[in-house]
């Protein structure tokens, strides 16, 4: 291994400049003119896959965008290694709340800024600049590897659960390495075995068939703006917990242990709860903070339109009103059951005075694992080589609709190995990537590919 860390060592500076590269591609998938930006990022990657030395690597087309495909299959007898990123990334607005502009990314004191630094381009090149520097140094892996990238993730992967069923036997792999989650916190290196699902919904309430003037037709008709207000006022109760009927029937409680076991972990509320800037903390009563943002489903909404939002004054009572709500859900939770629940109980309370849609926009199911595989062991001996200290489990608030998917398919041990953290804005202005934290996961995964090399899986 010392010749490969050496390598890995001394290519540091052309790592974050490559990096830096393919950061520059606004690769916005929700947005439609951003379209040709995520093909151009597809190439891209497609390129530096077979620059690390992969034998194959392709853009394979969906019914949105494509997914990218690689691998190096010449380690016979070996276990096969398949590993998950995401290419497409999160909108910047707003965009004056950022330092410097999100496609021209920049160091300053030791971190990358820019849009998907960290979420999740800079954690997936971790993983083919570790299978460079074995590639180039050993002319060969100690396991089969296969990459999949996906270019949708940001918008709830439309198309990849049709994908993975469509290519099950090309993704056929013996585990399945993630890195699209952060660590507990600078310092510890953490492996997550939970992730929550999303279920994401719009409400659009439409009133008169067009604006009103408000003195003219103000309290003879129902204002939408208001109606919506009132409509999302009775989504949550004051005491944090969600009031559609149903919700909570399939969560499951947290054991007694398991409640132990995160209470140990080496985790500051205060310091946690101080990167928001929020005056006070507010949540679900009787749980404590890592409860409520790993074990716990939630209702948010994310974004709200309606009326006059420009400078200066416009009296009128809208026309429509619409709000985009997301819900994080724990495992056993049904994200379309979720959707139905949800869009029965917005119609029972919406007022006759108005007209309501519902639409689902997308979902992901959950993912909750035993942490007790062998392969998890391997991880736990790759970190430590890498960071100097032994890895936590965790889980993680968010969601990452390929887990759920590819575990549901493939029935095979995944392991979120995640090496952003909290404080790096992943769907946020200036987001950022700390760059020691870059290349300690490179070394990292260098010595994964090594020890799963040993990991009978047949036992396990």
């Amino acid at each position: 291994m010392e010749k490969i860390i050496g390598y890995i060592n001394a290519h540091r500076q052309r790592y974050i400049d490559e990096l830096i590269d393919i950061v520059k591609i606004p690769s916005i998938s929700s947005s439609r003119e951003h379209r040709p930006y995520v093909q151009r990022c597809a190439e891209v990657l497609k390129d530096q896959m077979l620059r690390a030395g992969l034998r194959r690597a392709q853009i394979m087309p969906t019914p949105g965008h494509p997914v990218v495909y690689g691998e190096w299959l010449e380690a016979p007898g070996k276990p096969t290694v398949l590993i998950y990123g995401h290419y497409d990334v999160q909108p910047v607005e707003p965009l004056d709340a950022w330092i410097t502009p999100p496609f021209e990314p920049d160091i300053r004191q030791g971190e990358l800024y820019g849009r998907g630094t960290v979420d999740d381009k800079g954690q997936l090149y971790i993983h083919l600049k570790a299978v460079e520097a074995w590639l180039k140094n050993e002319g060969r892996l100690p396991v089969n590897v296969k990459f999949i990238a996906e270019g949708e993730e940001e918008i709830g992967s439309l198309h990849l659960e049709e994908f993975l069923r469509q290519h099950k036997d090309l993704l056929q792999a013996d585990v399945v390495i993630i890195s699209d989650t952060p660590m507990l916190d600078r310092g510890i290196p953490s492996i997550c075995y939970g992730l929550r699902g999303l279920t994401y919904m719009e409400i659009e309430v439409q009133g008169p068939t067009t604006d009103l003037h408000s003195g003219s037709f103000g309290g003879i008709v129902a204002n939408p703006a208001n109606v919506l207000c009132e409509i999302i006022a009775r989504l949550k109760d004051e005491r944090g917990r969600v009031t559609i009927p149903g919700f909570y029937d399939k969560v499951v409680p947290l054991s007694e242990q398991e409640r132990q076991n995160l209470a140990r972990l080496p985790f500051d509320e205060q310091a946690y709860f101080q990167l928001t800037g929020a005056p006070a903390p507010f949540g679900e009563e009787g749980f404590t903070m890592l409860e409520r943002l790993w074990a716990r489903p939630t209702l948010d909404v994310n974004g709200l339109i309606s009326g006059h939002t420009g400078e200066g004054e416009k009296t009128i009572i809208p026309a429509r009103a619409l709000a985009k709500v997301s819900m994080r859900l724990v495992p056993d939770q049904d994200p379309d059951e979720i959707a139905r629940l949800f869009e029965d109980y917005v119609r029972h309370i919406a007022p006759p005075t108005v007209r309501v849609t519902v639409r689902k926009c997308s979902t992901g199911v959950g993912f909750l694992a035993s942490y007790e595989h062998p392969a998890f062991q391997a991880a736990i001996r790759a970190l430590e080589k890498g960071f100097g200290r032994r890895a936590v489990f965790i889980r993680e608030g968010g969601s990452i609709p390929f887990v759920g998917t590819i575990y549901g398919i493939l029935q095979r041990p995944c392991i979120l190995l995640g090496f952003g953290l909290p404080d790096e804005n992943s769907h946020a202005p200036n987001e950022k990537l700390n760059l020691e934290n870059y290349h300690r996961g490179i070394i990292s995964c260098a010595y994964l590919y090594q020890k799963l090399a040993d990991v009978d899986f047949e036992l396990g």
